[in-house]
């Protein structure tokens, strides 16, 4: 008999918050104030893609210069 038991998506919130007004994300996760406001509301799939999304951004906003 198998479950189907889903594990939570954690969230990418590291208590950092405080939003870049240039470029609209929180300094910490890198999401927008929808996409914080939306988190608990989307499905696994959704957090999971977010999280994609979140690192790619967190890519092009890191500046080493």
């Amino acid at each position: 008999m198998s479950e189907n038991i889903q594990t939570e998506v954690k969230s990418p919130c590291i208590g950092v918050c405080a939003m870049n007004d240039e470029s609209g994300f929180c300094h910490g996760c890198y999401r927008t104030i929808d996409e914080i406001k939306a988190w608990w509301d989307m499905g696994q799939d959704a957090q999971k893609d977010l999280l994609v999304t979140l690192e790619e951004r967190q890519l092009q906003q890191v500046s080493f210069d």
